[in-house]
């Protein structure tokens, strides 16, 4: 059965991409969607009835890589993590392919006649392929080759709009990016196959706590082999989860088209790092000071995309730097320890999130493919089924539900479980984490509804003839959104239990490994009422502030943006990032690349070549040439000179052996 997962949608690429030519384009894209819905329906079986949870089960599919003592079969291994990530990459995959049919339909961008809808298919289906080869792999190359996979595909459909250059920039920004991150991903590769000798997840497990006990020399300096393993893994984790510092790439990903934004740069893609960090569990349980940076990274990511959503206008864009602060809650918890919590939002978040940029994704279709949130207003009566999405997403990404239950939006139970696992590290990064995680919350209920306000409620804004002709989605795309509602909604109150109540060590099994020392996730269910709440308390400040603002008083914002103009222009610029990386990266990179082009390759290499061509040897030409006299005497002359020097030269040579 994991064998049709995996392949369903690599099928349903190749149908798509070569062979809509023999059975039609409309074949070929319901083929492919229709291979997903299989690939999702047996995901939800294998989730639902498998019997996975007490131990791995593994299986090989090939042999792959035979050199020396490195073996590396192409194998598939399913237990919690993998359940999880099955239903979560097959579910979404299949809703945006389904919602493509209808936002794909004569797309502005293309012109008349053009055939891009398979091409655009196929890269779905190509993405998801390489997404659960990364997640059903059973070692750390398998998972690699699935991380460039996912890598290939982002490119292709960042950039899917090759006729505009931002789309073009954007596609290679993404890639460059992750390249940065991925090579740090290699170096734990190679450092754990040079310490363990194996890249088999069950032998490097095995070998953790040996591990502990091991360093190695590096220059001047011995290195503690685990954290290394797990600083350098963890880097990788960085630039395709666009954490802090790695993260400049994702809000430009928003160039692809919206369909995109939600599979990859929502709710898959991007959780690629948090899979990884929780499967290598084993790994990091041995390696505090690795924690410690994941923890600190996790919750300055949620803090600092948070401040920058506040401002943003693009409705993508809001939703981009959102899911790049959820990221970093899911990282926080993983860094403190509880990795229960962190798989428990990556699981929701993907439902509300995914929504939450579909629903974008329609607002964008009926207003003719406008993005800006400052030409929306009141559309609320225009699109009433997006609205409703919306409102659902809004509701499960703010936290509302009611306090010191589980009765809640999806997103309530899985961000309470971390900001409170946060405050149960009682360690200073555990504190900094909470703090951050708390303030985050505030904001993005803050940005949240400022969304819902500007795009549904007051009234009307820029292009009139765009909003009298707005409509509602065809449902092709709205039906998607209701059943990705539903997962917003009751995913939280149902799988709580299992997740981060008391079945969470019966239901992770051994997927996930806990050192007996770790105790976060229990004291985390004995905080304090007022730490419970804490984080309802900050979406009700953020909901109150956003109404106040864009609903009571909308001058507010205005004034309140002149008055603190610095501060207002450092958010709008994304704290600088861009300029800064653009400034010592990029520039002096370009500088170079025109030193070596003109001085290098124009003048010494071009310059050496013709000097050499035009100049020396016409020189020693024209020499050889005044040697052709003509003379019979002359060439005897030389002959004779040419024995004498090979004769002296035998005998000199001679002499001195």
């Amino acid at each position: 059965m994991t064998d049709i997962i995996l392949f369903a949608p690599l099928v349903g690429a190749l149908i798509c991409g070569f062979g809509h030519r023999f059975i039609g384009e409309k074949a070929a894209m319901w083929t492919a969607t229709g291979l997903l819905f299989l690939a999702c329906a047996l995901s939800w079986i294998v989730f639902l009835f498998g019997d996975y949870h007490h131990h791995a089960v593994s299986h090989a599919v090939l042999r792959w890589i035979e050199s020396g003592t490195l073996s590396s079969e192409w194998g598939i291994r399913l237990d919690t993590l993998t359940a999880i990530m099955l239903i979560v990459v097959t579910s979404v995959s299949a809703l945006v392919h389904l919602y493509s049919f209808g936002y794909m339909d004569h797309d502005p961008q293309w012109k008349e006649g053009e055939s891009y809808k398979p091409r655009f298919f196929a890269y779905l289906s190509f993405f998801t392929f390489a997404m659960l080869m990364l997640v059903t792999s059973d070692n750390l190359l398998q998972m690699f080759f699935g991380w460039e996979g996912v890598g290939v595909a982002s490119y292709l459909l960042i950039g899917f709009y090759y006729r505009k250059p931002s789309a073009n920039a954007a596609a290679m920004k993404a890639f460059i990016v992750n390249r940065v991150g991925d090579f740090g991903f290699l170096l734990g590769i190679f450092a754990t196959y040079m310490l363990v000798d194996s890249i088999r997840f069950d032998d490097i497990f095995a070998a953790a706590p040996a591990l502990a006990e091991e360093s190695f020399h590096f220059l001047s300096w011995e290195v503690p082999a685990v954290e290394t393993i797990a600083v350098l893994l963890f880097i990788g984790a960085m630039g395709k989860s666009a954490q802090l510092f790695l993260h400049t790439w994702l809000p430009d990903a928003m160039e692809g088209p919206t369909p995109v934004s939600a599979l990859i740069h929502a709710a898959t893609m991007v959780t690629a790092g948090v899979f990884l960090v929780c499967r290598m569990s084993p790994v990091m349980e041995y390696a505090p000071g690795a924690l410690m940076f994941v923890t600190v990274i996790g919750a300055s990511t949620a803090f600092f995309a948070a401040t920058i959503g506040l401002v943003q206008n693009d409705i993508k864009r809001v939703i981009a730097y959102s899911t790049c602060s959820q990221l970093g809650y899911m990282f926080a918890a993983a860094g403190v320890g509880v990795y229960q919590a962190a798989m428990f939002h990556l699981f929701t978040h993907a439902f509300f999130k995914a929504m939450l940029f579909l629903g974008a994704g329609s607002v964008i279709h009926a207003m003719h493919h406008e993005q800006d949130m400052r030409n929306y207003g009141g559309l609320r009566s225009k699109i009433p089924y997006t609205f409703w999405a919306m409102m659902l997403g809004t509701l499960a990404i703010t936290g509302v539900g009611i306090p010191l239950t589980h009765i809640g939006f999806a997103g309530f139970l899985s961000k309470d479980a971390i900001i409170e696992s946060a405050f149960a590290a009682h360690s200073g990064v555990g504190t900094y984490a909470f703090t951050l995680l708390v303030l985050a919350a505030a904001m993005t209920s803050f940005y949240s509804w400022r969304l819902m306000f500007l795009t549904f409620y007051g009234k009307p804004r820029g292009d009139a003839h765009t909003h009298e002709h707005a409509h509602e989605s065809p449902m092709v795309m709205v039906v998607p959104l209701g059943i990705l509602a539903l997962g917003a909604i009751f995913a939280g109150m149902i799988w709580y239990e299992d997740f981060f109540g008391h079945h969470a060590k019966e239901f992770f099994g051994a997927s996930v490994f806990m050192h007996p020392d770790n105790h976060v996730m229990h004291d985390a269910h004995e905080v304090s009422k007022l730490v419970k709440v804490s984080p309802f308390l900050a979406m009700l400040v953020g909901l109150a502030l956003a109404y106040w603002f864009y609903i009571v008083n909308p001058s507010i914002p205005g004034r309140i943006a002149k008055t603190n103009h610095g501060l207002y222009q450092f958010l709008l610029n994304k704290w600088y990032f861009d300029e800064l990386y653009d400034a010592v990266f990029v520039r002096p990179a370009k500088a170079l690349g025109r030193f070596l082009w003109k001085r290098g390759d124009g003048s010494v290499i071009d310059g050496g070549i013709n000097g050499l061509a035009m100049g020396v040897v016409p020189f020693f030409t024209r020499l050889v040439g005044r040697a052709q006299s003509g003379y019979i005497f002359h060439y005897a002359f030389a002959m004779i000179l040419g024995v004498v020097v090979i004769v002296t030269w035998f005998a000199v040579s001679g002499g001195a052996q």
